[in-house]
């Protein structure tokens, strides 16, 4: 069983370990899976709200009219119209570098299927597709739920990273969006914590720390 200790233990571990550098290091969760056969399609596409942050994820909103007006006055990180969906249509590279800027994108009903058309190919093998926000919903409420998210994928792994914040933060704070990941991991597993093998630490350029022992018993 994993506890609360347990998991700030090998935070302060993985902190210790680093060396200091010129920049702020993220703090990742690493789960390691076990009897999953991965060549039946296994994956996890998931968006985790963590209830802890210190650094929000940067939202794009792909929009126009009104809700093009709503998202600049809610002070989105970006907000694009037809007109620049348009011109990335003809770019890949500046589409490229454009969609890599950001960690989430939210986008009109009505302009769905122009995004599709423009920038599926480019962001749906990234996992990043627009999440659809209806016309008379509170664009500051899907900003203030999107900016505490993170997304955590694995296709044919079996194993997961997830940034469960950064060095800054304080270690119980880290270790209640370890939590909160791991809780949202154990319902998408075949077998929920049955199939976590080892969980593990790391910051950015550091060495991953591991539990002593694989996860046996529910750790929450």
């Amino acid at each position: 069983m994993i506890s609360d200790a347990q998991i700030i233990e090998l935070i302060k571990k993985a902190k210790i370990a680093t060396k200091e550098r010129k920049f702020k290091e993220s703090v990742e969760l690493i789960i390691t899976f076990k009897d999953i056969d991965v060549k039946k399609g296994f994956a996890i596409n998931e968006v985790v709200q963590l209830p802890k942050t210190s650094s929000p994820a940067t939202v794009c909103i792909i929009a126009t009219g009104e809700m093009n007006q709503k998202a600049k006055a809610a002070k989105a990180d970006s907000v694009i119209g037809s007109e620049e969906l348009d011109k990335f249509g003809t770019n890949k590279r500046e589409s490229r570098k454009f969609i890599s800027k950001y960690d989430f994108f939210l986008a009109d009903t009505k302009i769905m299927p122009a995004v599709g058309k423009t920038l599926g190919q480019l962001l749906g093998p990234r996992g990043k597709m627009p999440t659809p926000v209806p016309f008379d919903a509170s664009i500051e409420a899907f900003l203030q739920r999107f900016r505490s998210c993170i997304k955590v994928r694995a296709r044919a792994s079996l194993s997961i990273s997830a940034k469960i914040g950064d060095v800054s933060m304080d270690d119980a704070d880290l270790a209640i969006n370890a939590h909160t990941v791991l809780a949202a991991m154990e319902k998408k597993l075949p077998n929920g914590e049955r199939n976590m093998k080892k969980i593990l630490i790391k910051t950015t350029m550091g060495k991953p720390v591991k539990q002593a022992q694989e996860v046996k018993k529910k750790y929450a």
